[in-house]
C-alpha cells in the first residue's frame, strides 16, 4: 500500500522543482532601498487617504441627513435627484446652496 501511494506522489510530482531558493537572493531583497522607500510611500499613503476619506463620508452623510430633513420634515420643494446628488457630493454646503437658490427664486 505505501508503495502504491510513493508511486502516485512520484507521478504527480513529476517535473516539480523542490529547491529552496539560494540564499543571496533573499539577503538581496532583506536590505533593497527601494523596498523601503515604497513600503514607506504606501504606508503614508494610506492614513493619508483615511484621514481624508473620513472627512468625505462625514460630510456626504451630513449632506444626506439634512437633504431628508429639508425635503421631508421642512417640506422645501427641491429638484428631487439633483439635490440629491449635490447635497451628497459636496456636502451641507451643497444643499445650503440649492436652499438659497430656491429662496431667490433661481431654482424652478
Amino acid at each position: 500500500m505505501d508503495f502504491v501511494l510513493l508511486d502516485l506522489f512520484n507521478e504527480f510530482a513529476k517535473g516539480m522543482s523542490f529547491t529552496l531558493p539560494e540564499a543571496n537572493s533573499a539577503f538581496s531583497f532583506l536590505f533593497n532601498p527601494t523596498i523601503l522607500i515604497i513600503a514607506i510611500a504606501l504606508i503614508a499613503a494610506t492614513i493619508f487617504i483615511l484621514f481624508f476619506l473620513k472627512k468625505v463620508i462625514t460630510n456626504s452623510i451630513l449632506g444626506g441627513v439634512i437633504w431628508v430633513i429639508s425635503i421631508y420634515i421642512f417640506k422645501v420643494e427641491l429638484p428631487l435627484i439633483p439635490s440629491f446628488v449635490i447635497s451628497v457630493i459636496i456636502g451641507p454646503a451643497g444643499i445650503g446652496t440649492m436652499l438659497l437658490l430656491k429662496f431667490f427664486g433661481l431654482l424652478v
